[in-house]
Parts: structure tokens; sequence; C-alpha cells
């Protein structure tokens, strides 16, 4: 077997139109992959990826189909929302403002977690939001949320909005959001019931979330490591500051009164009521510097601090920090106190929006400079930039947008922790697909194969009569690798990064007719279950390393997303599987073993599985840590 890592891959709440799903069963599971995929193996794999595409929109056709038409399935804490969007929605654009839209947003969103947890709910944060499309007057938004994932009292709902045009029938998507709510109850201590995921879309965003959830905790640390860590470049001096606003000409403060229609039924402001007066004085402290009718493109991740109640004052500050190119950042700040004598006010939330100005073909247009004033000015100017290389990293490393990335992505301290999200978030998106099709099956190993797009991937599976826990610690180390699989020549730990992820160099023979062999630098970030029924898992990619380039006696190999997940099935047994996207470079190497023409693949699983058992009982002491 090759597993080797070859190129493989508010006042939220007014005229609310929503809709509640009944309960019902969940749909059957179509057999039309299962099928086209039989055939195409028949035949030999004369065309692997010939009209693969087409295959794969005629199956999410059917299956879309069948699961409206024949069973009418929808997710149990799904809730919907229409609004029409009229004037008073609207922005100096007669567009919908994104303040308003975000109360919508919060209010559905709030309502699936409600639906769940059956009791109030209140929201915790909100990640990253990057607004794709604006919406004019008379179009109709629709809100769609539902519940990923639920943990001891917190729950992660996602939030997909489309805007439509009822005279064309045209529809736009607005953005995608991801929110944190937390359910409380007055007198007793909340437990929240698990989700059950259904379809492969619920799986994928179950298993996911886990892994948000993980970064979502760590958020905070890391930006306080990456300010502290990197070296921030600017060009303060070397502009010319006659042509540069000052930047507390900027600054925006303004105060609110939280009434009973802005709350909930307990008293709590809603959190999208805060949100729209956030953006609210970030479009006026925007519309200060550029002195045009900013549009809000996109809110970076953010956590409510703290509640805020009826009769609370909110001041809300904010202040352009810095200005780009085609783009500024603008930061606003919340803090609530309740009587005026109060000399001590609470933060409750602070945010970073980013801004552009629209020309009328809906280009960015250029912006003037910005001159912060000295200490904390110039501290917040440097800190945007910082800021704004963190944002492209969540954008797309963490959204997964693999093809909008290359399959070796530079790692380096400021974007390790996205790297380390994106390489297990993508192993456990493989693993929830549900049309795996089983291709062989040996002595209790099985193989299975999944079509799609344009890569092959191929999935190991055994039970292993040893503990869940010291399989998963025994194969973390890619060193010892080589004691089962021939394909690792040599493995070399480049650097520990922390306690659940590590960077290796390895060397593996050359491959078919090849003359030279090859060389990776992977990522290996390894995890420990979240919830009772989660996998561990062991998760590669390729990175690029400064220190490791490519060198002329190696052919330099990638691997897009491979690694293993570890099921307890029981005292003493697991199910140990192995999973691997293969790109076109390496195909012929897979079908071969796919087709029955090799057994290496085979082979290599089972000195896996005699590995773990000769090992069972002495783990490495670098390891016992874990």
């Amino acid at each position: 077997m090759e597993l080797e890592p070859g190129r493989c891959s508010g006042d939220p709440r007014l005229s609310l139109s929503v809709s509640l799903p009944p309960r019902r069963p969940a749909s059957g599971v179509s057999a039309t992959m299962i099928q086209n995929v039989g055939n195409h193996l028949r035949r030999g794999f004369a065309s692997v990826f010939s009209n693969r595409q087409s295959r794969k929109s005629a199956s999410r056709a059917e299956d879309s189909s069948a699961m409206a038409d024949s069973d009418g399935y929808r997710n149990p804490t799904e809730v919907q929302m229409s609004q029409v969007v009229l004037p008073c929605h609207t922005n100096q654009r007669a567009e919908l403002s994104v303040g308003q839209l975000l109360k919508w947003i919060d209010t559905t969103a709030c309502l699936s977690a409600e639906r769940h947890a059956g009791c109030p709910c209140v929201t915790a944060s909100m990640d990253d939001i990057y607004f794709e499309h604006t919406i004019s007057v008379g179009q109709v938004v629709n809100i769609k949320a539902k519940v990923n994932r639920a943990f001891n009292s917190s729950m992660e709902v996602g939030i997909q909005v489309v805007s439509e045009d009822l005279c064309s029938e045209k529809q736009w998507n607005v953005c995608k959001a991801l929110a944190t709510f937390v359910a409380h109850r007055e007198l007793s201590k909340v437990k929240l019931k698990q989700t059950t995921p259904r379809t492969e879309e619920e799986k994928t965003e179950h298993s996911v979330a886990a892994e948000r959830r993980r970064l979502r905790l760590v958020y905070a640390d890391t930006i306080k490591d990456l300010l502290a860590n990197c070296a921030i470049q600017d060009d303060l001096e070397s502009r010319d500051c006659s042509d540069m606003v000052p930047a507390e000409k900027t600054r925006v403060e303004s105060v609110e009164l939280v009434l009973p229609p802005h709350a909930n039924h307990q008293g709590n402001t809603f959190g999208g009521q805060i949100m729209a007066w956030m953006e609210n004085v970030a479009t006026i402290a925007a519309s200060r510097l550029c002195r045009a009718h900013p549009t809000l493109k996109a809110i970076e991740m953010f956590h409510f601090r703290g509640p805020s109640q009826v009769g609370d004052r909110l001041v809300l500050q904010a202040i352009v920090n810095n200005a780009f190119k085609n783009s500024m950042e603008v930061g606003v700040c919340v803090e609530a106190y309740r009587q005026e004598a109060e000399t001590h006010r609470r933060h409750i939330n602070s945010a970073f929006m980013t801004f552009v100005v629209l020309d009328a073909n809906d280009q960015p247009q250029m912006l003037p400079w910005i001159r912060p004033q000295p200490g904390d000015g110039e501290r917040r100017y440097r800190e945007a930039s910082a800021r704004k290389k963190i944002r492209l990293d969540r954008k797309y490393i963490v959204s997964c947008k693999q093809a909008e990335m290359p399959l070796s992505v530079p790692w380096d301290p400021s974007n390790q922790v996205y790297l380390s999200y994106n390489n297990v978030s993508s192993l456990k998106m493989l693993v929830a697909k549900d049309n795996w099709v089983l291709s062989s099956e040996i002595n209790q190993v099985s193989l299975y194969i999944l079509e799609d797009d344009k890569y092959l991937s191929f999935h190991m599976e055994m039970l292993v009569h040893v503990d869940t826990t010291q399989a998963f610690l025994l194969l973390s180390d890619l060193r010892r690798r080589s004691e089962w699989d021939k394909h690792y020549r040599s493995v070399e730990l480049v650097h520990q990064v922390d306690e659940d992820d590590a960077i290796y160099h390895v060397i593996s023979p050359a491959l078919g007719g090849d003359a030279k062999p090859q060389d990776f630098v992977i990522l290996a970030s390894r995890r420990k279950p979240c919830d009772n029924g989660d996998p561990y898992v062991i998760a590669l990619r390729s990175v690029t390393l400064p220190t490791h380039r490519e060198m002329p006696e190696y052919r330099r190999g990638e691997t897009l997303c491979s690694g293993f997940c570890f099921w307890r099935m029981g005292d003493q047994l697991t199910k140990v599987s192995y999973y691997n996207q293969a790109t076109p470079g390496f195909l012929n190497y897979v079908t071969t073993n796919v087709a029955g023409l090799s057994s290496e693949f085979y082979n290599t699983f089972k000195a896996c599985e005699q590995f773990l058992l000769d090992n069972r009982n002495d783990l490495a002491p670098s390891l016992q840590t874990l």
C-alpha cells in the first residue's frame, strides 16, 4: 500500500416571517454514485476523470430530489426567515443596511439555537463574515439557520443568507456566518442534548464544528502571539504627510440607551442589536475618512465579553485604524454602565470592520492615507496591518478554498493555527462523505474508493486488537512509520510546533518509472476526541519551509489531504482507517491497487496492523505526555 504522502492529496424580532420545520425521518441513500463508480471500475479505469462533474451533478440532483420529494427531510433545528427590503431598512445607497441584516441574522440563529436547547439562548460570538453581494430595495432576503453541533452548554449555528429578485427570479449568495450561542436558565445548569447529523452536509459540519470550536478558544491568544512575534512593516516615515488624514478626525462616539424592545424576555440586549449599533458608528468613522458612502465588506471574528441589560447605557466608540490602497479597517469598542455617576464601565465587545468605497461600476476606489496619533494610534495602525494578513490566512486557509491556494502552503508562525485547522478539517470533511464505494475486501481489510471532482480518493479500514489511545499514539510519530511502511525510507522531525502539531521531512523511494526518489515536507496534526463517538485523528498535508527547499536529487512530492482516524469499538478493539486524496500524478499507482493488479495497499496495511500489535505495550516515551 502506498500510504506514502505521494502527491495526494436587536430589535431583531420585528416583522418576522419564520418557518420552523416538522420533525420527520431522514431520507434514504441514493445508489446512483455507487452504480456509476462500479461500472467505471469494470471498464478498467480507462477514463477515471472523464465526465465526473456531470455524474456528480446528476447524483446531487437526484439526491436533492429524493430528499425534498420522497421524504421531505429537513434538519429539526432549521429555521428560515424571509424579509422584503423596505426603504426604512436601507442606507444612503438604497441598499439594505448591514446593521439591519445583522439583526435578522442574529434573530434567525437565536431561534434555531433555542429550538434545539428548549430554553433561552444568548449570542456568545460570531465568526468572520464576508459580504459578497449587496441587497437593494424591493428584493427579498432569505436567511436559513441550523445548529451544526451542540457542546455542553454552547452550540454552533450555521447561517446562510441569499438575496432574491422577485421580478427576474435571480438569486445571489450574500454571506455565510457561524455563530456561537449559549443556553441559559436562571435556576439550573443547562446540559444540551447532542445533535444527530443525517445528511453528508450535516455530518461534515458536525465533525468540523469541533475543530472550529478549538480555533475560537485559542483565538485571543493567537492574535496576541502573532502581534508579539511577527515583525510588522509600515511606511509611515516615507509617506507625504500633507496628503494624509489625521486618524483623530475619524473618531466617533455615540451612546445608546437599552430599552425593552432592544432585549429579549430575560432583559438581555440582543446581540444583533449591539452589532447593528456597532456597524452604524463604524460607517460614520469610515465616511469621515473617504468623504463618501462606504460599503462594509467584512467583519472580523469577535466575542461578547459580557451581557448588557435593559437600562444600560452603551457607549460605542469607533476610529479608522489604517487605510490601505482600496480598503480601511475601523475599530469599534462597546462599553456599558448603569448610572451616570458610575466611573467604571464594563467592556461588552470590540470588533474590527473592513470597508471599501465603490464607484459607479462597483469597483473599489483608492483611499486617502491615514495619519495615526503617536502612541496608541501608531500601535493600532501597525496591528491593523498584521490583522489584514491574519484575515487573508483565515479566509483562504480556514475556509478550505483549496482550488484558490497551492497544495503546499508556506508555513510560518503567523498562520500555524489556521493551517492546523485546515489540515484536520479537510480530513474530517473527506471522512464525512457518504458516497464511498467498497472496492475489495481481503482478510477483513476493506478498500473503499471515492470519485469527487478531479480527485480519486481511497480509504483502507480494519479492526485491530489494540487499545485505541495506544494505536493513536503509536502512529502519531511519523519517525516510526518506516518500521511498517516501506514508502517512508527516512523521516526527520523538523519542528515540533506544539503538543498537537509537528513538521516532518520525509524521503520516499522512487515511484514507478521515476528515476529520482521523492521528498515531502509534511505537517502532521493530531486531535483527541471532542466527545463520545468522535474519532482520534492524525491529519497530514504538505507545507513549504524556507529551510527545506526543493533539492535537485529529489522530486518534491505533495499531499493535499491524508491521514488516520481511530474509533473505539470496545475494550482493546480499534477500527483503524486511513484516507488519502490522490491527484492525477499519483493516479496510476492507486488504480493499479484498486483494480486488484497490485497488493501493495493490502500488504502495507497488514504491516501496520502487525506494528500496532507488536508495540501495543511499548509506547515511545516522547508520546506518553499526550
